[in-house]
């Protein structure tokens, strides 16, 4: 039988080099780690990995190709109480693996056991690793590097935005290559979007739970494998060529000049708690993974059963080469981190966690779009404004305050007036600029655009939870219907609604971020957390889509470009020029006016740009600022010969102006 050599403790995961391959894990207290491999009938020949270096197991064994199938068993110590849980009966993925392929998601023999280890070998039921050679050709890709000041982000889901697509041939419709599909390419650009911004595509499972209501995990926030590509979004769900399909697509964008960021989940694993699947991290060393109470218990603070430890110095260095692997692989141009704060726990939150630091001092990730979901659920988790320089945030407060001024009147100007520029209260500190305010109206978690303007109740029994889950807060207005359907007059002050809140957040200083569909006029119906609805609910419709409304953002996002206010990414400062704040009658505002006046307003930005607002429910008469105004598109005509000086200003409407 060949036995394995010492091979050498990098790089991570398997890596044939032409003669064999070389295998690598981490482990701090494991006592032994078998290498398990997999012949065409499942038969299983186990190799201890002979050498530890440091923390790092390894061997390398000769003659080994791509293709063979392996995982690993890793032997020590089982105290649940003092948080090791090592069992050889259960087969390990390699946490690097970067392809997953076969097993069951859920069966009792993954079990890893509670007081006492469940002996059941798991191997017959468990998914198993891949060895691959990465090979693409990318020819002479280059990233885009768009400037901050110049990003609008696009918010998608790989299969719920192209599986209706009636331009896409059907064999590629929702999946990594129609992404890159010339169809795509063409609507991206005639959108004006810069980067695309997926929703995970690490390898990633169902829960149990969720399996049970024969539903399963659409989103993606369950990962098992975080190197490796989901093979579900593959033509022929094939996990073999997802990462090519993949690298595909992006070649493509970033020959469009378009960006493409990752979203990421570095905060939990797919094992869950105490009465999850032993998969691969609890096994290899659940100690150095997780973060875990005294008695041994998982710390729950993602509302995912299990956080992940990444302040573990092992960890850390792992983690940072599965986002070098996803840069430099896979050309990926940023990262958007799901429940980030997980990355900053020491276990308290800290600007220099030493992932923080890892990414910082990275040559590569350094220079990357990082982007922060600043929260997870536990004590101390909700750190809005308070993340290194190098992240940007999404910004709540921006989401919550245009809602509320808009849909509810309950926002004063100047608490508007504060988003709208930037929120420089929260993030205007140190190197931080305004771009670091990722300002959204919508994402994928909550009301669609047009759901926030016909319900104001969330309806979420798809789900099989009886309503409970997904936020209460929606700040919403039905208009006095619950429900898509209604009349002609509450259509039409939606549609005003839908309008204006699509240009406070274009034309707005910081980095827009819209959600795929809301120029389309899609609904989920009510439901805001369709983790679980891989249906026609999340799909979008193409052929019933609102090409006006998706005319009207077009005209937004190609006008944003031309205001050099919303583009240069310098906080804006009194009598600079950027930005001058008119009452409606082409006055400055009054503190009084700031604090407690009624919801008009007119913004001037760069000097030859004016918006006019009329957040109230009755009709005003708006006095243009001195100079020559005429509307502009997506508000009149490119040929609009109209000067105006008072602007007639419907209930909850929006227009701007370009001085001549």
């Amino acid at each position: 039988m060949t036995q394995l050599t010492a091979g050498n403790s990098a790089p991570y995961g398997s890596f044939y080099d032409g003669k064999g391959v070389n295998f690598t894990l981490f482990s701090a207290n494991a006592h032994k780690v078998e290498l398990c491999v997999f012949d065409e009938h499942g038969h299983e020949q186990r190799y201890d990995l002979p050498v530890r270096t440091g923390d790092i197991w390894h061997g390398y064994l000769p003659n080994a190709k791509p293709g063979l199938k392996y995982g690993y068993r890793v032997h020590g110590p089982w105290e649940p109480h003092n948080g090791h849980r090592f069992n050889p009966a259960k087969l390990l993925l390699d946490p690097c693996a970067r392809v997953v392929v076969g097993g069951v998601e859920h069966h009792p023999h993954l079990h890893g056991g509670y007081d006492e280890p469940n002996l059941e070998d798991s191997a017959p039921h468990m998914a198993k690793c891949v060895v691959v050679q990465d090979k693409f050709d990318w020819e002479d890709d280059e990233y885009p590097r768009t400037a901050w000041g110049d990003t609008v982000i696009y918010e998608a889901h790989v299969r719920g935005l192209t599986l209706l697509h009636p331009g896409i041939p059907e064999e590629l419709r929702g999946t990594y290559a129609a992404l890159g599909h010339p169809v795509m390419i063409n609507y991206f650009k005639r959108l004006g979007i810069t980067a695309l911004e997926l929703l995970p595509v690490a390898h990633f499972v169902s829960e149990p739970r969720v399996s049970h209501l024969g539903l399963s995990n659409y989103w993606g926030y369950n990962p098992r494998s975080i190197y490796a590509v989901e093979g579900y979004y593959a033509v022929n769900h094939d996990p073999l060529s997802a990462a090519n399909e993949l690298r595909g697509a992006i070649k493509a964008l970033h020959s469009a000049g378009i960006e493409v960021i990752l979203d990421i989940v570095l905060n939990h694993s797919a094992e869950l708690d105490r009465d999850g699947p032993t998969l691969s991290l609890s096994g290899i060393d659940n100690r150095s993974y997780y973060w875990l109470m005294e008695n041994g218990d998982y710390q729950n603070w993602t509302g995912c059963g299990n956080t992940l430890n990444l302040s573990t110095p092992g960890v850390v260095a792992q983690v940072v080469d599965c986002l070098r692997y996803w840069v430099d692989s896979c050309h990926i141009d940023g990262f958007r981190f799901d429940l980030a704060s997980v990355m900053g726990r020491t276990p308290e939150f800290r600007q220099d966690a030493p992932l923080f630091e890892a990414i910082k001092n990275d040559p590569v990730l350094s220079q990357i779009k990082l982007i922060a979901e600043p929260w997870d659920i536990g004590a101390g988790g909700y750190q809005v404004g308070n993340y290194p320089p190098l992240f940007a945030e999404w910004n709540d407060h921006f989401r919550d305050g245009m809602r509320r001024f808009w849909l509810r009147q309950d926002l004063s100007l100047g608490g508007f007036a504060c988003r709208f520029a930037g929120s420089s209260d929260v993030y205007r500190r140190g190197e931080r600029k305004p771009s670091t305010s990722i300002n959204l109206i919508t994402a994928h978690d909550g009301f669609t655009l047009r759901d926030c303007v016909s319900f104001n109740q969330k309806h979420n029994e798809a789900n099989g939870e009886d309503n409970r889950d997904g936020t209460n807060n929606n700040y919403s207005n039905n208009y006095g219907f619950e429900g898509l359907e209604a009349s002609l007059y509450i259509k039409e002050r939606r549609r005003d609604s839908v309008h204006a809140l699509l240009t406070l957040l274009l034309l707005s200083q910081g980095t827009p971020m819209l959600l795929a569909g809301d120029e389309h006029g899609h609904s989920q119906h009510g439901n805001n957390n369709a983790y679980c609805q891989d249906n026609q609910l999340t799909w979008l419709d193409w052929e019933h889509c609102n090409d006006g409304l998706t005319t009207f953002t077009a005209a937004l996002i190609h006008l944003r470009k031309t205001i050099p206010a919303l583009t240069q990414n310098v906080w804006w400062e009194d009598g600079d020029g950027n930005v001058r704040w008119w009452n409606k009658e082409a006055q400055p505002l009054s503190a009084d006016e700031w604090e407690n006046g009624v919801h008009r307003l007119q913004i001037q930005l760069s000097e030859r740009w004016l918006i006019t607002i009329n957040a109230t429910e009755e009709v005003a008469d708006i006095v243009l600022p001195e100079g020559e105004w005429r509307a502009i598109p997506p508000f009149a005509g490119e040929d609009n010969p109209v000067v105006m000086a008072v602007w007639h200003g419907p209930a909850h409407g929006v227009c701007v102006f370009q001085k001549s």
